[in-house]
Protein backbone atom coordinates (compact mmCIF):
# COMPACT_ATOMS: atom_id res chain seq x y z
CA UNK A 1 0.00 0.00 0.00
CA UNK A 2 1.05 3.52 -0.51
CA UNK A 3 1.67 6.03 2.23
CA UNK A 4 -1.09 8.26 0.86
CA UNK A 5 -3.64 5.53 1.58
CA UNK A 6 -2.36 4.98 5.12
CA UNK A 7 -2.43 8.70 6.05
CA UNK A 8 -6.24 9.14 6.02
CA UNK A 9 -6.67 5.92 8.00
CA UNK A 10 -4.30 7.13 10.71
CA UNK A 11 -5.98 10.52 10.77
CA UNK A 12 -9.38 8.86 11.15
CA UNK A 13 -8.11 6.76 14.07
CA UNK A 14 -6.67 9.90 15.70
CA UNK A 15 -9.91 11.87 15.31
CA UNK A 16 -11.93 8.90 16.57
CA UNK A 17 -9.70 8.67 19.62
CA UNK A 18 -10.03 12.46 20.17
CA UNK A 19 -13.83 12.26 19.88
CA UNK A 20 -13.95 9.43 22.41
CA UNK A 21 -11.88 11.46 24.86
CA UNK A 22 -14.09 14.52 24.36
CA UNK A 23 -17.21 12.40 24.93
CA UNK A 24 -15.72 10.95 28.10
CA UNK A 25 -14.88 14.44 29.42
CA UNK A 26 -18.40 15.73 28.70
CA UNK A 27 -20.00 12.70 30.38
CA UNK A 28 -17.72 13.11 33.39
CA UNK A 29 -18.60 16.80 33.75
CA UNK A 30 -22.31 16.00 33.42
CA UNK A 31 -22.07 13.35 36.12
CA UNK A 32 -20.24 15.78 38.41
CA UNK A 33 -22.88 18.48 37.85
CA UNK A 34 -25.70 16.00 38.52
CA UNK A 35 -23.99 14.84 41.69
CA UNK A 36 -23.56 18.42 42.86
CA UNK A 37 -27.25 19.21 42.27
CA UNK A 38 -28.26 16.05 44.11
CA UNK A 39 -26.00 16.92 47.04
CA UNK A 40 -27.50 20.43 47.29
CA UNK A 41 -31.12 19.24 47.15
CA UNK A 42 -32.70 19.09 50.61
CA UNK A 43 -33.68 15.57 51.57
CA UNK A 44 -36.81 14.61 53.49
CA UNK A 45 -34.70 12.58 55.95
CA UNK A 46 -32.69 15.68 56.91
CA UNK A 47 -35.81 17.74 57.58
CA UNK A 48 -38.70 15.48 58.61
CA UNK A 49 -41.27 18.29 58.75
CA UNK A 50 -40.18 19.92 55.48
CA UNK A 51 -43.00 18.50 53.33
CA UNK A 52 -45.68 19.11 55.94
CA UNK A 53 -47.18 22.58 56.37
CA UNK A 54 -46.23 24.23 59.62
CA UNK A 55 -49.04 24.24 62.13
CA UNK A 56 -49.07 26.94 64.71
CA UNK A 57 -51.17 26.53 67.82
CA UNK A 58 -52.78 29.93 67.27
CA UNK A 59 -54.01 29.15 63.74
CA UNK A 60 -57.68 28.19 63.49
CA UNK A 61 -58.64 24.83 62.08
CA UNK A 62 -59.79 24.68 58.48
CA UNK A 63 -63.51 25.04 58.18
CA UNK A 64 -65.64 23.85 55.27
CA UNK A 65 -66.69 26.57 52.87
CA UNK A 66 -69.28 26.88 50.16
CA UNK A 67 -69.24 29.25 47.20
CA UNK A 68 -72.37 30.77 45.69
CA UNK A 69 -72.15 32.73 42.44
CA UNK A 70 -73.91 36.06 42.31
CA UNK A 71 -75.83 37.05 39.20
CA UNK A 72 -73.80 39.34 36.91
CA UNK A 73 -74.14 43.02 37.81
CA UNK A 74 -74.21 45.52 34.93
CA UNK A 75 -74.64 49.22 35.68
CA UNK A 76 -73.27 52.62 34.87
CA UNK A 77 -70.75 54.28 37.17
CA UNK A 78 -71.42 57.36 39.24
CA UNK A 79 -69.00 59.41 37.19
CA UNK A 80 -68.75 59.58 34.17
CA UNK A 81 -72.31 58.46 33.56
CA UNK A 82 -71.60 56.98 30.13
CA UNK A 83 -69.12 54.45 31.57
CA UNK A 84 -70.51 50.98 32.22
CA UNK A 85 -69.21 48.30 34.55
CA UNK A 86 -69.88 44.55 34.66
CA UNK A 87 -69.07 42.65 37.82
CA UNK A 88 -69.26 38.90 38.29
CA UNK A 89 -68.63 37.74 41.82
CA UNK A 90 -69.15 34.99 44.36
CA UNK A 91 -69.55 34.78 48.10
CA UNK A 92 -67.74 32.31 50.34
CA UNK A 93 -69.51 31.18 53.52
CA UNK A 94 -69.84 28.34 56.02
CA UNK A 95 -72.91 26.25 55.11
CA UNK A 96 -73.63 25.59 58.80
CA UNK A 97 -74.07 29.28 59.63
CA UNK A 98 -75.99 30.50 56.57
CA UNK A 99 -79.34 28.78 56.13
CA UNK A 100 -80.58 30.52 52.94
CA UNK A 101 -77.52 31.42 50.85
CA UNK A 102 -79.49 32.26 47.69
CA UNK A 103 -81.51 34.92 49.49
CA UNK A 104 -78.40 36.42 51.07
CA UNK A 105 -76.61 36.30 47.70
CA UNK A 106 -79.47 38.25 46.11
CA UNK A 107 -79.31 40.88 48.85
CA UNK A 108 -75.53 41.17 48.52
CA UNK A 109 -75.90 41.49 44.72
CA UNK A 110 -78.40 44.33 45.16
CA UNK A 111 -76.09 46.03 47.64
CA UNK A 112 -73.12 45.66 45.26
CA UNK A 113 -75.22 47.19 42.46
CA UNK A 114 -76.11 50.19 44.63
CA UNK A 115 -72.46 50.57 45.62
CA UNK A 116 -71.15 50.40 42.04
CA UNK A 117 -73.54 53.19 41.02
CA UNK A 118 -71.70 55.50 43.44
CA UNK A 119 -68.16 54.58 42.32
CA UNK A 120 -66.26 56.87 39.98
CA UNK A 121 -63.91 55.72 37.23
CA UNK A 122 -61.00 57.28 39.08
CA UNK A 123 -61.68 55.01 42.08
CA UNK A 124 -61.31 51.93 39.85
CA UNK A 125 -57.92 52.86 38.41
CA UNK A 126 -54.87 50.75 39.19
CA UNK A 127 -54.27 47.88 41.58
CA UNK A 128 -54.94 50.06 44.62
CA UNK A 129 -58.36 50.99 43.25
CA UNK A 130 -59.21 47.35 42.62
CA UNK A 131 -58.08 46.41 46.13
CA UNK A 132 -60.20 49.20 47.64
CA UNK A 133 -63.27 48.06 45.68
CA UNK A 134 -62.67 44.47 46.80
CA UNK A 135 -62.37 45.52 50.45
CA UNK A 136 -65.50 47.66 50.24
CA UNK A 137 -67.49 44.80 48.69
CA UNK A 138 -66.15 42.40 51.36
CA UNK A 139 -67.25 44.78 54.11
CA UNK A 140 -70.69 45.25 52.57
CA UNK A 141 -71.17 41.49 52.15
CA UNK A 142 -70.12 40.89 55.74
CA UNK A 143 -72.48 43.56 57.07
CA UNK A 144 -75.39 42.41 54.87
CA UNK A 145 -75.05 38.79 56.05
CA UNK A 146 -74.39 39.52 59.71
CA UNK A 147 -70.71 38.43 59.51
CA UNK A 148 -71.64 35.04 58.05
CA UNK A 149 -69.99 35.62 54.66
CA UNK A 150 -66.24 35.05 54.79
CA UNK A 151 -65.32 36.71 51.50
CA UNK A 152 -66.66 38.43 48.42
CA UNK A 153 -64.68 37.12 45.44
CA UNK A 154 -64.47 39.27 42.32
CA UNK A 155 -64.30 36.88 39.38
CA UNK A 156 -64.48 39.48 36.60
CA UNK A 157 -64.64 43.25 36.55
CA UNK A 158 -65.00 44.91 33.15
CA UNK A 159 -65.22 48.68 32.69
CA UNK A 160 -66.33 50.02 29.33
Amino acid sequence: MSEAALAPSAAAKGSLKGSAIQLAVVLFLGACAGGAFEALRPSSAAAPGFDKPAESPASPTAQPSTIVDLPPIVTNLGSPHDTWVRLEGSIVFDPKTLSHPEAVAAQIGDDALAYLRTVTLRQLEGPIGLENIRQDLNDRASIRSGDKVRAFVIRTLVVQ
